[in-house]
């Protein structure tokens, strides 16, 4: 991606995840993949190959996989089941995991007892689950996992729209116009993006930037949840243009001519500490 508003993709990487949870991610993936080789988990997993194959050796003795020449296989040798969301769902969730909960804990903030509201699905805005179970809130998501948090976790009343499931994402597409979406209607639409810069908004499929516009005509404002990394990030696709965010909500670490920038566009920048 270019970026010639601010750091490089490179310039910032997300921190090592702890030894435990990415052992546990290395399980999920082989009982999908039933084989994963170690340069697909290093890329997976955002980790060196030597950490990786020490992985694969401590969890091969403790039983819990079967080491092979180059990755590992799960230990049953086939698929175990299918599991709601992706791994890189679940991967996503962890990068920078402490500043995107503060984040989110901002957003729901903005929420008071008995709103109608709309959160499109991501691993940002899957982080106001936490804090959204204190309230008792009318919400329309696409996002399934958050439902199912939600339903289990809390008296929120949860709508989902109609469409198909798509793993990879962790929410719910729709590839036709009529889809219950347009029956709802919320003050405030949630989301996260892998980019915010000059052009606007970014997303990184067409299918999700239709099913999000949608999404969005149903609300009165659109807050944007993005952590410092993703400023001045681009994309292939533009979501919308800065003129239509209401409310940016990121962190501490984000460059002031950044921020200055999107102010300049009258939108409301919240900042949250960065703690990792």
């Amino acid at each position: 991606m270019n970026n010639s508003l601010g750091k490089t993709e490179n310039d910032e990487q997300a921190l090592p995840m702890l030894e435990k949870h990415r052992q546990q991610l290395i399980i999920d993936i082989l009982e999908q993949s039933q084989f994963a080789s170690v340069r697909s988990l290093t890329q997976q997993l955002n980790a060196s190959e030597a950490t990786i194959r020490r992985d694969i050796t401590k969890m091969s003795k403790r039983g819990e996989i079967t080491k092979i020449r180059g990755g590992a296989e799960a230990i049953n040798g086939e698929k175990t089941k299918k599991q709601i969301s992706s791994t890189s769902f679940s991967v996503d969730k962890t990068k920078r995991e402490k500043t995107k909960k503060l984040i989110a804990r901002r957003a729901v903030s903005l929420c008071s007892e008995g709103d109608s509201i709309i959160i499109n699905g991501g691993s940002s805005t899957y982080m106001m689950g936490e804090y959204l179970c204190k309230l008792q809130l009318n919400i329309l998501t696409n996002s399934f996992v958050l439902a199912n948090y939600l339903t289990e976790n809390s008296d929120n009343q949860v709508s989902l729209p109609g469409g198909e499931i798509y793993r990879e994402q962790g929410i719910i597409l729709s590839s036709y116009e009529s889809d219950t979406t347009e029956n709802y209607r919320g003050s405030m639409m949630f989301m996260g993006t892998p980019g915010l810069g000059e052009f606007g908004v970014m997303e990184s499929d067409p299918l999700l930037i239709r099913s999000e516009q949608k999404l969005k005509r149903q609300t009165e404002k659109l807050v944007i949840l993005a952590d410092s990394t993703k400023l001045g990030q681009h994309s292939n696709f533009i979501f919308c243009p800065l003129s239509e965010v209401d409310i940016l909500i990121t962190d501490s670490n984000a460059e002031p001519a950044l921020i200055q920038k999107f102010e300049s566009q009258n939108i409301e920048v919240l900042i949250v500490d960065a703690i990792d």
